[in-house]
C-alpha cells in the first residue's frame, strides 16, 4: 500500500512540524500558566521534560540512521549497476560476426535509460511504470541476442562470461529498483511526530508552571530538531529534494559509450608492395 506520507514534499512536512511543534508550546504554557502546581509537581514536571527529549534525541538518531544507511545503499547500488553493464559492454565485443555490435547498440540504448530513468521522481507512478516496462523489454532483446550467440559460438570464454555478466545486469537492475523502494516506515514517523508534540507541550507546559514562556534557546532548539527532520525526509527520497543519490557512475559510462561510438572506424593500410 502507497504510503501518504512518502509522496508530500519534505519543505511541506517540515513546515507543518515546525508550526505544531510552536502551536504545541504555546497551548502548554497557557495550560501550564492556568494551573497551581507545588514544588514537588513542579520537579515532576521538569523530570518530564528531561525524559521526553532523551526519547525524542533517541527517536531522531534511529531515524536519521536508518535515512542514511538507505541513502547509502541507493549509492552503492548505481555503482554496482554501472560496473555490471561495463562489465557486460567489454564481453560484448568479443562475441562472433555482427552479434557483439548488435549487443553493444542495446547496452548503450539500455544505459541511456537508466540514466533517463534517475531523473523520474518516484512519486511518479505512471512514468515510472513506463520506464520498468522499457528495462523489461531492453533485457528481454538483450537476453535473445544472448541466446543467438550461444547458437553462433558456445565457447565459454566468450558467449559463456558475456551470459554471466549479462546476468548480473539484469539482477543489478532489480538490486538498485529495490533499494528506491525501501525508506523510512511511516510509522515511524509518525511515532516521531508525536513524541515532538508531546515534547512541545511539555515545554510549554513547564514555562507556564514557572510563570514565564520559553527561553528562545528551546525555539533555537525547535528550529534546529524541525531542520534535522528536513535532512532526514530529504535523505528518504533520492529523486527529488536537495539530497539527490548522485548518478555519475553510469553517466560517464554512457559516455565513454557514446565515445567508443563516435571514433571512426579503421582503415586498412596500403597493400606491401613487396
Amino acid at each position: 500500500m502507497r504510503e501518504f506520507m512518502y509522496d508530500q514534499p519534505s519543505i511541506l512536512i517540515a513546515s507543518i512540524l515546525f508550526v505544531s511543534m510552536l502551536l504545541s508550546i504555546e497551548l502548554g504554557y497557557r495550560l501550564g500558566k492556568g494551573s497551581r502546581q507545588s514544588e514537588m509537581s513542579k520537579g515532576q514536571v521538569s523530570a518530564i521534560q528531561g525524559s521526553l527529549l532523551g526519547v525524542l534525541a533517541l527517536l531522531l538518531g534511529f531515524t536519521f540512521s536508518l535515512a542514511l544507511q538507505r541513502y547509502d545503499s541507493r549509492s552503492a547500488a548505481v555503482v554496482d549497476e554501472a560496473n555490471a553493464i561495463g562489465t557486460s559492454w567489454l564481453r560484448a565485443q568479443m562475441l562472433p560476426g555482427e552479434m557483439g555490435k548488435a549487443v553493444e547498440a542495446k547496452l548503450r540504448e539500455y544505459t541511456a535509460m537508466r540514466v533517463a530513468s534517475a531523473k523520474i521522481s518516484l512519486d511518479h507512478a505512471e512514468q515510472r511504470e513506463a520506464m520498468l516496462a522499457d528495462a523489461a523489454r531492453l533485457q528481454a532483446d538483450l537476453w535473445t541476442l544472448a541466446r543467438q550467440a550461444v547458437a553462433l559460438d558456445d565457447r565459454m570464454v566468450t558467449t559463456g562470461l558475456f551470459i554471466q555478466s549479462l546476468n548480473d545486469t539484469i539482477d543489478a537492475f532489480g538490486t538498485r529498483d529495490a533499494a528506491l523502494n525501501r525508506h523510512v516506515p511511516e510509522v515511524v514517523l509518525i511515532l516521531l511526530y508525536i513524541t515532538f508534540l508531546m515534547t512541545g507541550s511539555i515545554l510549554g507546559y513547564g514555562s507556564g508552571v514557572s510563570g514565564h514562556r520559553a527561553s528562545p534557546v528551546a525555539y533555537v532548539m525547535v528550529g534546529l530538531i524541525v531542520l534535522l527532520v528536513f535532512i532526514i525526509i530529504d535523505l528518504d527520497r533520492p529523486r527529488r529534494g536537495l539530497i539527490e543519490v548522485r548518478q555519475d557512475s553510469l553517466m560517464e559510462l554512457h559516455a565513454s559509450m557514446e565515445r567508443k561510438t563516435a571514433l571512426p572506424a579503421p582503415q586498412a593500410g596500403p597493400a606491401d608492395p613487396r
